[in-house]
């Protein structure tokens, strides 16, 4: 009855490289509407995550400073700059209490899911934990029998 990490992931993953610009990123999470990315290398595999918390806080942190060219210099940070490294993450087949508490535990708002050649598969995001949850109690009644009772 234990419900796997992929049967609630996302698999349709925005992820941008180590080089991608600040400016990059900032018009890629306005425009296909996420709140971060896992970084991936040229293999695919993940290698950190960069979140709207982690580009705020440098864009913040930059934004006092007095000089053009150390603002010109804090506008060339890349993701490779800010990212979160290493990524935690979490396979297709953990099940999503192990996601959801180490979102809870970690303080993230999603993990990237990773195969076991640590390539991206997907990602799940705490309202995919959650969404575990909208289910019609016809559903579970199914669910329940096929997997406790058979």
């Amino acid at each position: 009855m234990k419900t796997s990490v992929k049967d609630a992931m996302t698999t349709q993953v925005v992820a941008v490289k180590p080089g991608a610009s600040f400016k990059e990123m900032a018009a890629r999470l306005r425009q296909s509407r996420v709140s971060a990315f896992p970084v991936i290398d040229d293999d695919g595999k993940v290698i950190g995550v960069v979140s709207e918390a982690d580009m705020l806080a440098r864009k913040v942190l930059s934004a006092g400073m007095p000089h053009r060219e150390d603002q010109e210099k804090a506008d060339g940070l890349t993701a490779g700059d800010l990212m979160t490294h290493p990524a935690v993450t979490v396979s297709p087949e953990d099940p999503v209490e192990v996601a959801a508490r180490l979102m809870y535990t970690l303080q993230v708002k999603r993990l990237p899911v990773i195969d076991p050649s640590g390539r991206l598969a997907g990602i799940i995001s705490r309202a995919d934990v959650l969404a575990v949850f909208d289910r019609s109690d016809e559903e579970i009644r199914k669910q329940v029998a096929d997997d406790v009772i058979c």
